[in-house]
């Protein structure tokens, strides 16, 4: 990222800051550039009240000593009132607008390959831990030219009104800013190049005091590996940051050992031009004053550059970001899908594997889907299933191959409007801590506080009991993280169910394992249900529904079947036809069902033979 690129994000922060809290900007600004002057003035004041004393001038040394007190007293407060003005802005800024910022460079990203890239979740990182630094660097960037000028005020004071030698001092004060640059490039290549490490201990962080992993860690005993590997990253990512953070303070020590040496030279010089009788006590107290104020002038200044450039690495990343996004992954297509499905989606020679793989995860598919018809999609894991509908839903592109709805290539429907026509539950369903019926209406947005649609939606999937028991009903907080109610895995299934049922005219409705983690009878209820939902839809809009699962006996009602195989369709039919073909469907359909039969009849007998 070149500094240009980050000035005019700095800058870009600011106008941001300036619509959404004009008075509080104007204000910070204001005091930043007044308190400018303060310290100069101060310095003067003093000089005339010391010269006043010196010479009996009464007067003068008066209003010498009342300027230099109300210079002191406005300095305090305009730093103060300026610090308290830039925390609320600051906070605001990275709790809300740089996340939001973050959020929307992602949101408009069409597929979810992004989200398994770790170049791009390691900037997201180095975002949300540099955000709070990002959020001051805009002031921070002020204050630091702010000081800086103030710096050259004091010197050329002290060149002006005691000796032009002391103008050297300009070059020793720019020791320390140029080589601390050196030391924070050094320390933002370390937070970018530690995140992933930063991100692992924080998964194992969380996975280890989360109620859903605690469970499992607590039965195997595995706390205390769990810990032991999470110090273990934490210490990895420290080491790095560490030595990154050693290199910038050995170039800041060697910044501040050559001002001190050659400030230390000009005021040996003020003293011995005074002790000679070439320069007054007043000019002596100036000189003193300039030099007990100027490092802390020099200080603040170093301050907000390290505040400064320490958000440069949450902006670079920012930055990295919104090329990204950019770059070719955001939405192309334009075509709106068709109001009715009148053939239906083929599939022409699909392939399609993950990144850092190298098996297909699908290869070669070609099939038909026709319009109106609900469709299983069979066989083993790891065998394609839940691959093929993320294809459908946009979520991945293929690698060859297409895949036409009525005749258009699905890569060229605007697939915001492909998904507003369509509706999904997939196995790893979401559980969204939030009011019920939220959770519910969020599958239909424009609906979303449409109760009746909502219980629409909870009756089709089976849900009305599960409401009931709810002692707010829709209106019930979920999670118990944030003093909701904890839901069963079942019942977090049925609601990633009702929520999928929100849309009312969808042209594509996807059931991946859609009753994995229910009981048999409501199972077979809610496929009891959903198969008469998808031959309403296919009256209304020709809709075709995809119904995954692993669950052979569930499936034997669907209009097609495909059979899946490491990722190659094998087979495809009806359930007469596939076990008429004696083939892969046959096979694994007569060992399922040959294994329920056999638990079925285990039940029913005493164990070991015995009666008592």
């Amino acid at each position: 990222m070149t500094t240009r690129r980050y000035l005019t994000l700095l800058a870009e922060l600011v106008r941001l800051s300036w619509r959404r809290y004009p008075y509080a900007t104007a204000g910070v600004i204001a005091a930043t550039v007044a308190s400018t002057a303060m310290t100069p003035a101060l310095a003067l004041a003093l000089r005339e009240a010391i010269d006043g004393i010196a010479g009996g001038d009464r007067r003068a040394a008066i209003l010498g000593a009342l300027g230099a007190a109300l210079v002191f007293a406005l300095d305090r407060y305009l730093r103060d009132a300026g610090g308290v003005l830039e925390k609320v802005i600051a906070d605001q800024f990275s709790a809300v607008h740089l996340r939001r910022q973050v959020d929307q460079a992602l949101a408009g990203l069409e597929g979810l390959d992004h989200l398994e890239r770790t170049d791009l979740l390691d900037r997201v990182t180095a975002v949300q831990d540099a955000g709070h630094q990002l959020g001051h660097a805009p002031w921070q960037a002020i204050r630091a030219v702010c000081h800086a000028v103030k710096l050259g005020l004091l010197l050329l004071l002290l060149g002006a009104t005691v000796n032009p030698w002391l103008l050297i001092l300009l070059a020793f004060a720019a020791a320390p800013l140029r080589l601390d640059q050196y030391g924070q490039r050094a320390v933002s290549r370390a937070d970018v190049d530690t995140a992933e490490d930063f991100r692992i201990q924080r998964h194992l962080f969380n996975m280890a005091t989360g109620p859903a992993g605690g469970k499992e860690i607590r039965v195997a005993g595995a706390g205390l590996e769990i810990a032991r590997r999470q110090r273990q990253a934490w210490e990895k990512a420290i080491r790095g940051r560490y030595r990154a953070r050693v290199r910038a303070a050995a170039w800041r020590l060697t910044g501040w050992t050559i001002f001190t040496l050659g400030f230390g030279a000009g005021l040996a010089l003020v003293v011995y031009r005074t002790a000679r009788g070439e320069g007054t006590l007043g000019d002596l107290v100036l000189a003193i004053t300039v030099a007990v104020t100027l490092r802390d002038a020099l200080q603040d200044t170093l301050f907000g550059v390290n505040v400064a450039m320490g958000g440069r690495t949450g902006a670079e990343s920012l930055l990295w970001l919104r090329d990204y996004a950019r770059g070719g992954a955001r939405q192309t297509a334009t075509l709106p899908p068709p109001a009715a499905l009148r053939d239906g989606i083929t599939f022409e020679q699909v392939s399609f594997t993950y990144s850092g793989t190298e098996r297909p995860a699908l290869d070669r598919v070609s099939c038909h889907l026709p319009a109106g018809s609900v469709v299983a999609v069979v066989g083993e894991y790891g065998s394609g299933k839940t691959t093929l509908v993320k294809l459908l839903a946009k979520f991945y592109a293929p690698d060859t191959g297409r895949i036409r709805v009525d005749g258009i290539d699905l890569a060229e429907l605007a697939t915001d409007a492909w998904r507003a026509r369509s509706s999904a539950a997939f196995q790893d369903f979401g559980r969204f801590h939030i009011r019920f019926g939220d959770a519910v209406g969020i599958g239909d947005l424009p609906h979303v506080d449409d109760d009746a649609r909502v219980l629409d939606a909870v009756r089709a999937a089976d849900a009305t009991p599960l409401v009931e028991r709810l002692h707010n009903g829709l209106d019930t907080q979920l999670g118990r993280r944030f003093d909701g109610v904890e839901l069963s895995e079942g019942q977090w299934q049925k609601t990633a169910l009702a929520r999928a049922s929100m849309r009312a005219e969808p042209l594509l409705f996807v059931l991946d394992e859609p009753t994995a983690s229910l009981d048999a009878p409501s199972e077979h209820a809610i496929f009891e249900r959903y198969m008469a939902r998808a031959r309403e839809l296919a009256g209304r809009t020709g809709a075709i529904t995809v119904v995954v699962s692993h669950r052979f006996s569930t499936v034997t009602g669907a209009d097609r079947i495909l059979v899946l195989d490491r990722g190659r369709l094998v087979e495809q039919g009806t359930h007469q036809e596939l076990l008429a073909a004696d083939g892969r469907y046959a096979d694994l359909y007569t060992i399922q069902a040959t294994a329920y039969a056999t638990v079925s009849e285990g039940i029913g007998k005493p164990v070991g033979g015995s009666a008592g």
